[in-house]
């Protein structure tokens, strides 16, 4: 999984907020970058603890994978 999938996922897991949730599968489906994210200071820690919880390998490959097939958009 590309780190940016994976950050998405972790981010959609680390809230029950709807308004997270709705960018994590913004951040998934490319219509919203890290780096406009981290402007909002409401999302900024989860961002950063999400980057930290990556690097520290704590994370299943299997639920990410699910969580993409799931909401990832596809345009054909």
């Amino acid at each position: 999984m590309d780190k940016i999938t994976c950050i998405a996922y972790l981010l959609y897991k680390s809230s029950k907020n709807q308004d997270i949730q709705e960018k994590a599968i913004q951040l998934l489906n490319g219509d919203v970058s890290i780096r406009e994210l981290k402007r909002n200071d409401a999302v900024k820690a989860l961002i950063i603890i999400s980057e930290s919880m990556l690097k520290k390998n704590k994370i299943d490959k299997n639920q990410v994978q699910l969580f993409a097939e799931e909401y990832m958009s596809i345009e054909v």
